[in-house]
């Protein structure tokens, strides 16, 4: 795999980018409106929050609370984990929650409670994957370890020929890793890579940053649960189906933009490391919407499910994403370039699994 970093094609003879820069930014103009979140976001950002946290202050005021109630109480936290994290949290750390610097990373912070860290999630989101998206071996999205073959690139084991079967299931230990070992893997390796988003902090502040949160996060989910008289077996039991719900709501969300038949994953040239494409052309290649039509996807996915137009603007808020989807889409087609979008959640899941059924056939037979 070249491991040197990937540069992109400065040749755009349709000016594509320059082009939709310039209609966007008039769209904004002619509207009177501003980038950033407005009501409609602050008023998701309560839903979402009372999602995670009434169902865990209901627990706590009533600890014997009857099983079944309890599990489905836990699920109800993890759905509002998940849309915290991709109307929040996402908006918050990509600088477009509001105009406001302190807010975006007070909302951005939010993470925190999601039981993630800030530092990793903009280096791996922010950094590798809007930058090098879909690119092996710089984009870490697409790696999932052994575990699961996202790409071709990636060696195949014998045990792929089921992972679109057993994926699923995986998938929804995303957050439950971040909590245990994921940040101190990342952060270990992002320090050592000297990789930073924004202003460079002090290796100490990080470190001493993570392992405060961490003990914050696990006495707020587990130590005082048992103290106020929650059974020690239920409290994992129920962060476990917390975490699953939110993990398993959040990949497969990632994975419909980025992992379908349609994407590419372009290879830096051995020589000079160069891209096909410039960066804006190579969101269009490697990134696809889904279900840009259903307002409950939109909503609840915090836009996410207009990949295309995120990735090409990521500063700005996801609540504008439908209005200038109809821009993108007329200027691609007029430069001759791909929009990928599937017109249903349904048909994108069914593209994706089928997807990894086709990475995960022995390479010599696929």
């Amino acid at each position: 795999m070249n491991r040197k970093t990937p540069i992109f094609s400065k040749t755009d003879d349709a000016k594509f980018f320059r082009t939709l820069n310039k209609r966007v930014n008039d769209y904004f103009k002619e509207k009177n409106l501003k980038k950033t979140g407005n009501w409609k976001l602050h008023l998701k950002t309560i839903v979402m929050f009372t999602l995670f946290t009434a169902p865990y202050f209901i627990i706590i005021a009533s600890p014997r609370i009857h099983f079944g109630l309890f599990i489905l109480l836990s699920i109800v936290i993890g759905i509002g984990m998940a849309g915290i994290g991709m109307n929040v949290m996402h908006d918050g750390n990509h600088g477009s929650y509001s105009t406001k610097n302190w807010i975006n990373k007070f909302m951005g912070g939010s993470i925190y409670i999601l039981a993630g860290n800030v530092y990793n999630w903009q280096v791996q989101h922010n950094v590798l994957h809007h930058t090098y998206t879909n690119i092996p071996g710089h984009d870490e999205d697409l790696d999932a370890g052994r575990v699961i073959r996202f790409t071709k690139e990636a060696k195949w084991y014998k045990f792929h020929k089921f992972q679109h079967y057993y994926s699923v299931f995986l998938y929804g230990l995303l957050t439950f890793n971040w909590s245990l070992t994921t940040d101190f893997k990342q952060m270990s390796g992002y320090l050592k890579r000297q990789l930073s988003y924004g202003k460079v902090k002090s290796p100490k502040i990080l470190w001493t940053t993570l392992v405060i949160t961490k003990i914050i996060y696990f006495s707020v989910w587990m130590v005082i649960p048992m103290v106020v008289g929650v059974i020690w077996w239920k409290v994992l039991i129920g962060f476990f189906v917390m975490h699953y719900t939110a993990g398993l709501i959040l990949s497969i969300v990632f994975q419909l933009a980025h992992i379908v038949d349609e994407t590419t994953n372009p290879i830096p040239s051995e020589e000079t490391g160069e891209i096909e494409n410039t960066w804006a052309i190579h969101q269009l290649f490697t990134t696809t919407n889904f279900a840009p039509k259903n307002w409950i996807v939109n909503w609840y996915t915090g836009g996410l499910n207009h990949q295309v137009e995120h990735h090409l603007f990521p500063n700005i808020s996801h609540i504008h994403y439908g209005k200038i989807a109809e821009i993108v889409k007329q200027t691609a087609k007029e430069c001759n370039l791909p929009y990928y979008e599937y017109k249903t959640m349904r048909s994108a899941i069914i593209a994706h699994f089928k997807h990894l059924k086709e990475l995960g056939q022995e390479p010599q037979l696929a």
